[in-house]
């Protein structure tokens, strides 16, 4: 029997605009030789981010949460020459894949990456930004929404990922599973914050996209 989902996604995929070349060679070599390929963003939610971009116009991004570079580069081709991305990466190993395939789309310039836990490096940041992305460990979201808040422009947006969680936010939650907690705990405080205004995407496993009054 034929999945719905699937059949659903490939007709999706097939009436947008196609993936790049070093997107999809970005996205091949992830699945060859990097651990957990799952977490790239892809190229529905990296056309998703590019088209919000262009109309959201930011000038300054945080993304928390690199990996290997998708979701920055779709960002940076989707910007102006002026627009710069800061985005924090914990694993130093990823780093300089990540970085060769900035330099091969060509965005290098416009991205520079943090190295470290992004509760550390956030405070350390001193800049406001128009957008921030976010889609690091999920079990920080609650600590992530705290300390961006205030380094969010008036108007700006936060974009946060996988806020359905495989829809386990619907299902009886383990004591020890620390990520859905967070995000359960993380998409409370969105829908009680009276300061943005809030709807979710539920396309993939979802994506809460926050616009600060």
């Amino acid at each position: 029997m034929n999945n719905p989902s699937i059949e659903l996604e490939n007709y999706i995929l097939d009436h947008i605009d196609p993936e790049d070349s070093i997107l999809y060679e970005l996205n091949r070599k992830t699945h060859l030789h990097v651990l957990r390929p799952r977490m790239l963003s892809g190229h529905l939610q990296g056309q998703i981010l590019k088209m919000l971009c262009q109309m959201i116009q930011p000038k300054s991004i945080l993304e928390i949460g690199t990996y290997t570079g998708y979701s920055s580069i779709c960002m940076a081709q989707s910007t102006s020459e002026e627009t710069t991305i800061d985005t924090i990466e914990i694993d130093d190993e990823i780093i300089p894949f990540t970085q060769s395939f900035f330099d091969k789309a060509g965005v290098n310039k416009k991205i520079k990456i943090h190295l470290g836990d992004a509760l550390d490096v956030i405070p350390t940041l001193n800049k406001k930004y128009d957008l921030i992305f976010m889609d690091g460990d999920k079990r920080q979201y609650p600590n992530y929404y705290k300390q961006v808040f205030d380094i969010l422009n008036p108007g700006g947006y936060i974009l946060a990922d996988n806020i359905l969680w495989d829809g386990k936010i619907i299902e009886p939650v383990h004591p020890n599973d620390l990520y859905t907690q967070g995000i359960l705990e993380f998409n409370q405080m969105v829908k009680e914050d009276q300061r943005v205004e809030k709807v979710i995407f539920p396309f993939r496993d979802g994506i809460f996209v926050i616009r600060k009054k």
